[in-house]
């Protein structure tokens, strides 16, 4: 038994030491970014995009439901729960931290939107063409994954206070160009669920109002409420892990 436990240790210690350190998702991110663009660049490439084009989804009495492509589910799914987890940051700097002061926490916002507008201008402005005027929401967005990543692989060498005004940033204008993309580049917006979605979601902070702190009642509501209604309104779902992260305190399970 200790035999076999200790073999055990040495296969899971790397990794759990690896796991502690905050540089560690970084480092992950990185590293995945080159394997992919190999990937997508050498003889495997076709492969590769073929593996993203398969579809996964639940199958009921012959019915297929929630059936998308695994570049969806990750765009989605994946990214969903990283929106929250930095939402549940974010909501803490709110409420305690850095930006618990108004004047405080309109610097990053304004910065954002400042960061959002000015690059949609100037590609208006160099793009006249009405084939290609439709543009200018792509270069709002900023790629707030790689924008945490390089925090993270800062560590302790620059001040809290700087991590949380580019988290916030990065985070801002991510979501104002998703609502943009949502509000000007969706044909097909389900206003139905949306509606449903943000329903939901009241739902939670009257709950959270009421003093509810079970993890249970935020995590239906949350997962199979909030974000399924706006995956299935047409909006990304991201937004609505930002929204779940909201009414988020202490919980008990």
């Amino acid at each position: 038994m200790n035999t076999k436990k200790k073999a055990i240790d040495r296969v899971v210690q790397p990794f759990s030491n690896i796991i502690k350190h905050e540089e560690a998702g970084a480092i992950m991110l990185f590293i995945s970014v080159i394997l992919a663009i190999v990937l997508a660049n050498s003889p495997l490439r076709d492969s590769y995009h073929q593996i993203l084009e398969n579809t996964i989804g639940i199958h009921i009495d012959g019915t297929t439901y929630l059936n998308y492509d695994i570049l969806h589910w990750i765009n989605d799914g994946l990214m969903a729960i990283f929106f929250f987890v930095v939402g549940l940051e974010l909501k803490k700097e709110f409420v305690a931290g850095e930006l618990a002061q108004p004047k405080k926490a309109m610097l990053p916002i304004a910065a954002a939107i400042g960061g959002m507008i000015v690059p949609a201008l100037i590609y208006v402005s160099l793009n006249a063409n009405p084939e290609t005027h439709h543009g200018w929401g792509i270069p709002m967005a900023t790629d707030i994954a790689f924008a945490v990543g390089v925090l993270m692989l800062l560590g302790d060498r620059i001040p809290l206070s700087l991590k949380v005004f580019l988290l916030a940033l990065a985070i801002v204008d991510d979501l104002g160009a998703i609502l943009v993309i949502a509000l000007f580049y969706s044909s097909d917006l389900n206003l139905l669920n949306l509606t449903i979605g943000l329903g939901i979601f009241a739902l939670m902070l009257a709950g959270n109002r009421m003093g509810v702190r079970n993890i249970f009642f935020y995590a239906i509501l949350g997962i199979g409420g909030v974000w399924l209604a706006f995956l299935l309104s047409g909006v990304h779902a991201t937004i609505a892990a930002v929204l779940a992260a909201l009414p988020f305190q202490q919980m008990s399970f």
